[in-house]
């Protein structure tokens, strides 16, 4: 082979195409990975699509996760209109309209956010053109990458979810039990799902432990009288006496105070977990990102601005506030990060 021949396969070796605008660049061996300098996408020719078999069992399964919240969630609701109506009704006609009108309140704004967290689409990217000189200007696909599963441009603020088997812009995470991906589109709906059922939960532990503490039987106790010892010692067995005691009473109970103690165990668990995913979902939004943004991130000296901005700009609200509280919304603060 000629030195000309060997140059020209050296060439073609180092030849790459670029995906967004086509143009072929010329590039070292041992560069896996190229930025176009005109269109300014990034190219990974090392990237391989893996398999992307059991999309659709994941999504049955994530719905079936959905029928079964579905079910608790209505399980709860009548439960606790079974178990608690008559008991508030017994106190006054008031407070018995007074606790309808605030559980169906609550009750229509959970079912309702949770709809439309589960079944509105979490957000695709805008389409835009790519593949062909003509098409693309300088520096239109400026940072994005090539989906090899989509086989589309992805932008820095796309995700591709496997389970959802497409793109999802600004994507926090997927969540099974509303069966869909948390993006741009729903990601508001679910923040309101999440305020809206810690609110519910607490309002039924609340009214469960009224309920139950009107119709849970009296309590066998020894006499006090008889306990002896030093005061830790004393105390001790007062506790366990009381506890003892509950016990035998809990024999005693009725159908409705089963489900009543059972509503207030569940729904005093549910709201503790609920309560620390509200607040990690908040501090994310008020940092201006999400769960996989924050994840991505890479540590620097930068400074980030975090500031109540983000969160009204999430909620949608940033001219109601401007109006009412300036001296609030201008008291920003810089950390770093």
């Amino acid at each position: 082979m000629s030195r000309s021949q060997e140059h020209s396969v050296n060439i073609e070796d180092n030849e790459s195409t670029c995906w967004g605008c086509g143009l072929r660049v010329l590039l070292p061996s041992s560069a896996p990975v190229f930025k176009c300098g005109w269109c300014g996408a990034i190219t990974n020719r090392n990237a391989h699509k893996h398999g992307t078999q059991g999309v659709w069992w994941r999504h049955i399964r994530d719905r079936i996760f959905v029928g079964v919240l579905l079910g608790f969630m209505i399980f709860f609701i009548c439960g606790g209109v079974w178990a608690v109506y008559p008991i508030v009704f017994s106190i006054s006609f008031q407070c018995g309209t007074f606790h309808s009108v605030v559980t169906a309140i609550l009750a229509l704004c959970t079912i309702s956010s949770f709809s439309l967290a589960a079944f509105r689409a979490a957000g695709s990217p805008p389409a835009i053109p790519w593949g062909s000189f003509q098409l693309v200007g300088k520096g239109g696909l400026e940072n994005y990458t090539y989906c090899y599963y989509c086989e589309k441009p992805k932008s820095t603020r796309a995700h591709h979810c496997r389970s959802c088997g497409i793109c999802i812009l600004d994507m926090d995470h997927h969540c099974p039990f509303i069966g869909n991906c948390v993006g741009a589109s729903n990601h508001r709906y679910f923040i309101c799902f999440l305020i809206s059922t810690v609110l519910s939960t607490i309002y039924v532990s609340v009214m469960t432990a009224y309920a139950g503490l009107q119709i849970w039987p009296p309590m066998a106790l020894k006499s006090l009288g008889t306990l002896d010892g030093t005061s830790s010692v004393l105390a001790l067995q007062v506790l366990k006496e009381i506890m003892f005691g509950l016990l035998r009473s809990a024999a005693h109970l009725s159908l409705r105070g089963v489900i009543l103690f059972y509503l207030f165990m569940a729904s005093l668990s549910v709201s503790i977990g609920l309560v620390v995913l509200l607040w990690q979902q908040l501090c994310y939004i008020y940092k201006g990102k999400t769960y996989l943004s924050n994840l991505n991130s890479t540590e620097s000296s930068d400074v980030e601005e975090k500031n109540c901005n983000n969160l009204l700009r999430f909620f949608g609200c940033p001219h109601l506030a401007s109006k009412y509280f300036p001296y609030f919304l201008n008291s920003r603060k810089i950390h770093d990060k």
